[in-house]
């Protein structure tokens, strides 16, 4: 006879520890890192085969666009400092003065999509790798 057949509380418990062994045994996540080929393949530090851009996937923020492409527009109803052209702050293009008109607001550098031989993060969510964001040296930080 099961020991374990009778008791409600026993059967609970059994449920909990098989559910927490398979838990244990399911893949990590794990964090690694890769480059960006010139085919736009993902080469990885711990997977040694390039994978093709149909087969990994990237975080949203990666798919913005080229550096200098159009990202929005902001747009006002009324005057405000009027500067001559061209505008003085960088990644904005002036469209209009004194009465209602937008301005453009470009991608810059530090927000581009990706492109061949940028160095990523990437993480691995089972089989799938997922390219986080594009990693630089520490030396482009501070002064």
């Amino acid at each position: 006879m099961n020991p374990s057949s009778g008791n409600p509380g026993l059967n609970k418990l059994g449920k909990v520890l098989q559910q927490r062994i398979d838990a244990s045994n399911a893949s990590p996540l794990v964090l690694d890192f890769g480059t960006i080929k010139s085919d736009y393949s993902l080469l990885t530090n711990t997977y040694p085969i390039p994978i093709p851009k149909t087969d990994y996937m990237v975080c949203r923020q990666l798919t913005l666009g080229e550096t200098g492409s159009k990202l929005t527009a902001t747009a006002t109803d009324g005057s405000h400092d009027v500067y001559s052209d061209p505008y003085p702050e960088p990644g904005y293009t002036h469209i209009g003065i004194g009465e209602n008109h937008e301005h453009d607001v470009l991608i810059p550098e530090k927000m581009r999509w990706l492109k061949p031989g940028d160095r990523v993060l990437v993480a691995w969510v089972q089989n799938d790798a997922v390219v986080i964001d594009i990693v630089l040296p520490a030396t482009k930080i501070g002064g």
